[in-house]
């Protein structure tokens, strides 16, 4: 009890610290998890019935074709879907200017009247990282969707065209 108030004593009462995650750290570890990967250079495209567009939304499974589809990695679970494509974009930049780096593209198959679709997860992020790694992973595309894609890439900026590599080129080449 405190003498002037009559009352007992109230103990101090100490702050919460809140919990926080340090996403980059200063720190100079080279364990696990360490360093980042810098998505900002990396555009995704999609082509659905011939038409390729660029739809920010497919990074995060988000995009227009994908909204509100339950994915499952059994293909026989979507017998009535429409084939599309995930294709990843990294841009880079060399002394000449920026250019079309990797691009890799992701089968995936969407029944919009089910809600169902097909994907295998694993070869996404596969194709994201080789896309990143500066290569070219075109091979499972049909004429269609290459033609598709060649238009975007050059209709977006003839300038990075251009300076892409004739692997990228020949890739798309029908």
């Amino acid at each position: 009890m405190t003498e002037e108030q009559g009352q007992p004593a109230q103990p101090e009462k100490k702050e919460k610290k809140s919990l926080t995650l340090n996403v980059v750290s200063s720190k100079k570890h080279k364990g696990f998890g360490s360093g980042s990967i810098d998505l900002s250079a990396v555009a995704c495209v999609i082509i659905d019935e011939g038409v390729a567009y660029i739809d920010v939304g497919a990074m995060h499974a988000k995009s227009k074709v994908e909204r509100g589809i339950k994915f499952t990695p059994n293909k026989e679970d979507t017998p009535n879907g429409r084939q599309c494509w995930i294709v990843w974009v990294a841009v880079d930049r060399n002394e000449e200017g920026s250019y079309y780096a990797g691009v890799t593209a992701c089968e995936m198959l969407i029944d919009s009247e089910a809600k169902r679709g097909w994907k295998i997860l694993p070869d996404h992020v596969n194709k994201l990282d080789q896309s990143l790694k500066r290569r070219y992973v075109l091979d499972e595309l049909g004429d269609v969707e290459r033609t598709a894609l060649n238009k975007l890439l050059v209709e977006h900026n003839p300038e990075w065209w251009d300076r892409s590599p004739e692997e990228l080129k020949h890739a798309l080449t029908v």
